[in-house]
């Protein structure tokens, strides 16, 4: 699994591909903060990126990488190797070039700008591994659909409409069902509701560490009425981590059970 791991993810960090994505990370901040120096304010904007671009990119690169190196997966297929390696290695490989890439991106102008000796730090942290955890979720996702179904477009299609129910359609129908409910309590269901899609999770997470209540939203408002800041953030950290064991576990079980 380690030697597959190497291979995909130096394969993919030489990629042009991954030398734009990690390139645009770095121009955007950049031109955030040619047009405002305040740290805080760069990373309320970057958030709101992040959480939209990073899911979308992750899921595509992890359904692109499957399809295209599908005939060397056959010919790994046809050595003495677990499958759960081969998988697995080639899914984490995804998943830290994309990881590293956002690091770099994201990570020198911060630095440049003075982000070490300043007190907003551990928002920014925060930021970056919220970004590291998407890019695991979402790339394992897209990893998993395209191992799912052989056919490209059909695998494109499936993936894009993913991404767009859990970025967009999720949060409308979750404030529809708010609507029509208002007269009952919802927070339980608030709560259950921003567990089960992991881009509200991490913007919970993020604004709960910024202590901005004017953005938090409904959900947002309920994690840290009824759980507290410090103990609502570790519930979504860890509801996180389930969220990439989730992709994992299936890449494992589909993997065993597929016939290729």
């Amino acid at each position: 699994m380690i030697r597959i791991l190497k291979y995909s993810f130096f394969d993919l960090m030489r990629s042009r591909w991954t030398i734009v994505y990690c390139a645009f990370y770095g121009i955007l901040t950049l031109a955030l903060f040619g047009l405002n120096s305040d740290i805080s304010k760069v990373i309320i904007t970057l958030m709101n990126i992040v959480l939209t671009l990073v899911p979308l990119i992750a899921m595509i690169f992890g359904v692109i990488f499957y399809y295209n190196s599908r005939e060397f997966v056959e010919l790994l297929l046809a050595q003495p190797i677990k499958r759960k390696e081969i998988f697995i290695g080639q899914y984490l490989g995804v998943a830290f070039s994309l990881s590293l890439s956002l690091l770099i991106g994201l990570g020198i102008p911060f630095i440049f700008y003075g982000i070490l000796s300043s007190t907003e730090i551990f928002n920014y942290l925060t930021l970056l591994l919220v970004g590291v955890m998407l890019s695991m979720i979402f790339a394992g996702i897209g990893f998993l659909i395209a191992l799912k179904y052989q056919n490209k477009i059909k695998g494109f299609g499936i993936a894009i409409f993913t991404w767009l129910f859990m970025a967009i359609i999720y949060d409308g129908l979750f404030l529809l069902l708010l609507a029509i409910y208002r007269d009952y309590p919802l927070e339980q269901f608030s709560l259950f509701a921003a567990v089960l899609n992991p881009i509200d999770l991490s913007r919970i997470l993020i604004l709960m560490k910024l202590d901005i209540s004017a953005l938090m939203g409904y959900t947002g408002a309920v994690f840290q009425k009824f759980l507290g800041s410090q103990l609502g953030m570790t519930i979504a950290f860890a509801t996180l981590l389930m969220w990439v064991i989730i992709p994992v576990s299936g890449i494992n079980y589909i993997s065993k059970r597929k016939d290729f």
